[in-house]
């Protein structure tokens, strides 16, 4: 059951590029420390980008130099622009909300979106 809403993913070829999408709450965006995951089959869940309220970002090495993180806030939207993809890039992603109030933690998730890429 999806509490974030994502969108963009597809079927591209490699060294092509794609921009995710992620819907939230303005409320939740506002404090919490927004991230983009991905897990391909077999594989481990993999932690690919992530931003703070204050602009702070994080990438996964597997993405570092080709993936950038940041907010659209005139859609309420955490993007996720992917250049020069690969192969290896091919995976279901999920964004995530993370945070803390009033010290009880909480993670909201999206429902997934599927990225492929493929010649």
């Amino acid at each position: 059951q999806a509490q974030l809403v994502e969108s963009g993913g597809g079927l591209v070829q490699p060294g092509g590029s794609l921009t995710l999408s992620c819907v939230a709450p303005k409320t939740v965006s506002g404090i919490a420390v927004m991230g983009w995951f991905r897990q391909a089959p077999g594989k481990q869940r993999e932690m690919v980008a992530t931003l703070t309220p204050t602009g702070l970002t994080d990438y996964g090495n597997s993405v570092k130099g080709r993936f950038t993180i940041s907010t659209d806030k005139n859609k309420d939207a955490v993007l996720l622009q992917m250049d020069s993809l690969k192969p290896e890039d091919t995976a279901v992603y999920r964004c995530n909300a993370h945070y803390n109030l009033l010290g009880i933690t909480k993670d909201i998730w999206g429902q997934g979106t599927q990225v492929t890429v493929s010649s």
